[in-house]
């Protein structure tokens, strides 16, 4: 499968989240604890919005190679600064190793990733894929299910309705999967965001979901760690959402349930229960 994290908050570098915490997103792309692979190296992703807010679309960096020794992702992390972030190493679930199939997707404004799969997808590929509306078709670029998924999404109104779209797309893959004699045709952990706010979906058709844990509060934190110094620096708004966590610090992450979501923006965040619809 994957893994992959989301920074939001105080703009940071992003080499300081992804290489300097102990367990940080390159090191799991070698020693993963709790992905299905220990090993994700078959391609990663980094996206990230700009500062200037006449720049509304966030850049997407793709490779088809392992992150643990790419000298220009080493690069890019130590001269890039940004608010929010997506990163995200892959493991294929059987498509092709390739720039395209690599995460996060963007289309516009937002993106996507996704740890996961779709159970007999290439079975399933061509019904899901004429779901999808016909103006945002010809923008799919590779052949990952992930990327039907995120589509299928825009389709159902990911842009005015998130939660209510990315159930509406679960649910017709469960259909269809269903349909073609699939028993448990979904397993996904998925973010998403617009460039303001993330939502991020923890959800299996049976059995248990792919890890996924988010951040505590910064102020609880500062309570708790009053010696972490890097923490002063942070504003109450910052969070991490992350596959698996990136280190050992006591109070540090709480496990997202099992079929919910979780949204993080400006002000109070929520989590919810998530069902397909």
């Amino acid at each position: 499968m994957c893994r992959w994290l989301v920074y939001s908050g105080t703009p940071q570098l992003l080499e300081t989240i992804l290489y300097k915490p102990a367990h940080s997103l390159i090191d799991q792309s070698l020693h993963s604890r709790l992905g299905v692979e220990t090993t994700n190296g078959d391609g990663f992703g980094v996206g990230w919005y700009a500062q200037d807010p006449d720049l509304s679309t966030p850049a997407v960096v793709r490779e088809t190679g392992p992150a643990w020794n790419n000298r220009n992702l080493r690069e890019i992390a130590g001269h890039v600064t940004s608010p929010l972030f997506f990163a995200h190493i892959r493991a294929s679930t059987g498509t092709a190793v390739q720039q395209t199939n690599s995460h996060p997707f963007r289309h516009g404004r937002w993106m996507w990733m996704h740890n996961g799969a779709i159970a007999g997808f290439p079975l399933l590929r061509r019904e899901l894929c004429l779901a999808v509306d016909p103006s945002l078709f010809a923008d799919i670029e590779g052949s990952t299910d992930s990327e039907v998924m995120f589509f299928l999404a825009l389709t159902f109104g990911l842009e005015d309705d998130p939660p209510g779209a990315v159930a509406r797309m679960a649910g017709l893959v469960e259909r269809t999967g269903h349909a073609h004699g699939i028993a448990a045709p979904l397993q996904m952990t998925v973010a998403t965001t617009d460039g303001t706010s993330v939502w991020a979906f923890r959800y299996a058709s049976e059995g248990d979901a792919r890890s996924l844990y988010y951040s505590s509060r910064v102020d609880s934190l500062r309570a708790l760690h009053p010696d972490m110094s890097f923490l002063q620096n942070l504003s109450e708004e910052t969070r991490l959402v992350v596959s698996e966590p990136l280190g050992d610090l006591p109070g540090a992450w709480n496990e997202v349930p099992e079929h919910s979501y979780g949204v993080v923006r400006a002000g109070a965040d929520e989590l919810r229960a998530f069902a397909p619809v």
